[in-house]
């Protein structure tokens, strides 16, 4: 469920008519709905009572600031795999014991920031990770919480470029050598093992994955507490799937999979960590965009539009479907035809849909790309020298920009020609 809905023919954003934003803003932009941010983290954090949890929002997912603070004034953690990430975090006001730090190529800089802001776990990738965690570690005096996130080799069902659970994903440690690094991790100096963390991918629509990793993680669990280690909790990760269109079977709800972790790993008397991203925020979030033509092509009609591939990157990189609906609603019985809906960036990949059967639309048209909250703005681009899409949030009937899209002045700025050019 989301609160983008027609009213009166004009779709909405909550109690924001999508073209009064349009018309201060201007097209293309991002809109997110703190009430839909809200009712997704409060379906995760009800679906773990009553074990002790705590739902760390994947800041991957969608990393501004302001949606950050709606979801960490909730309660919720956040799970980050940069130290850019991580300040953003703190800036939203998340303390650093709510806060996860994820990722394969964590950095000796990036560790140290943590550990001078304060972290609630890293989740230690591979043995050199490790010893190096414990030698910045131990030079500040301090023993750095871990988890060690293991590589079940389950596979996960999803996009090979979002999976990351089987055993040739560049992420975690093998769990058949997991007992050998916790016994190499329980011996560092500055390291205190407190977790085990598993991951295996992201937009899965099948609940089986999660069982096989789980259950996976349930048994190593207590081959570790046999072999002394203090196992207080367990990150399972993230990764369960949204609907990307209102024609597909929806995937499996946050009370299932909550029901899950409570058959597979209730038992073991841990805290709970998960780490969703995609389900609280992709159907939080609209694109916003304007038709520039209706082109007439040798067998196809084409819509374009001023959102392009440096905006939404997902079509063009993992061929994925996003709704896209007219911001006026077409009255009852209105034909549609086929259009390839493209944009302006000068790539054939620049393209959001092949054949997509929308009603007839105008130049100067509003259209909205549904379940674009998550791994939207973060992944865009400046390519073309394009500026950078403004976010803007919606709470009822009252709305903000929470990131202006630069002009050009700022982007040429950046820019330095050296004093011998």
């Amino acid at each position: 469920m989301d609160h983008f809905l027609y009213r009166s023919g004009t779709l909405h954003a909550e109690d924001v008519p999508i073209p009064e934003i349009a018309a201060v803003v201007g097209t293309p932009f991002y809109v997110y709905s703190t009430a839909t941010l809200e009712r997704h983290y409060r379906l995760f954090t009800e679906a773990l009572d009553p074990l002790p949890h705590l739902v760390c929002f994947a800041v991957k997912s969608n990393s501004n600031v302001a949606v950050l603070k709606v979801l960490g004034d909730l309660g919720a953690g956040m799970d980050v795999v940069s130290g850019g990430e991580y300040l953003r975090a703190k800036a939203a006001g998340v303390p650093g014991d709510r806060i996860v730090f994820s990722g394969v190529g964590k950095t000796r800089e990036e560790m140290r920031l943590a550990l001078e802001g304060g972290i609630r776990q890293f989740n230690v990738e591979s043995e050199p990770e490790l010893l190096a965690l414990s030698e910045v570690a131990a030079g500040m005096g301090l023993r750095a919480p871990i988890a060690l996130r293991v590589n079940p080799d389950v596979d996960a069902r999803t996009h090979e470029k979002i999976a990351t659970g089987k055993s040739e994903n560049k992420f975690g440690i093998p769990i058949a050598r997991a007992r050998e690094v916790y016994a190499l991790a329980a011996g560092l100096p500055g390291i205190e093992v407190c977790a085990v963390d598993v991951h295996i991918g992201s937009q899965l629509t099948d609940l089986e994955p999660f069982e096989q990793a789980y259950l996976k993680v349930a048994d190593l669990t207590r081959a570790l507490r046999a072999d002394g280690h203090t196992i207080r909790r367990l990150d399972l990760g993230g990764g369960l799937g949204i609907p990307y269109t209102r024609s597909n079977e929806a995937p499996p709800l946050p009370a299932e999979y909550g029901a899950l972790i409570k058959r597979t790993v209730g038992d073991l008397g841990c805290e709970i960590e998960i780490e969703p991203g995609r389900l609280i925020s992709g159907n939080a979030g609209l694109l916003v965009s304007g038709v520039i033509y209706v082109k007439a092509g040798e067998g196809r009609d084409f819509l374009i539009v001023d959102a392009a591939m440096n905006d939404l990157v997902r079509p063009s990189m993992y061929g994925a479907h996003h709704d896209i609906v007219p911001v006026v609603e077409p009255a009852a019985g209105a034909l549609a035809q086929p259009f390839d809906v493209v944009g302006p960036v000068c790539e054939t990949g620049d393209t959001f849909a092949k054949a997509r059967h929308l009603p007839a639309l105008a130049a100067g048209d509003l259209v909205a790309f549904r379940s674009a909250g998550a791994y939207g703005a973060v992944m865009a681009s400046e390519y073309n020298t394009r500026p950078l899409v403004p976010e803007v949030l919606v709470r009822g009937d009252h709305f903000a920009v929470i990131r202006a899209r630069p002009t050009f002045d700022e982007i040429l700025n950046r820019d330095t020609i050296p004093e011998w050019l």
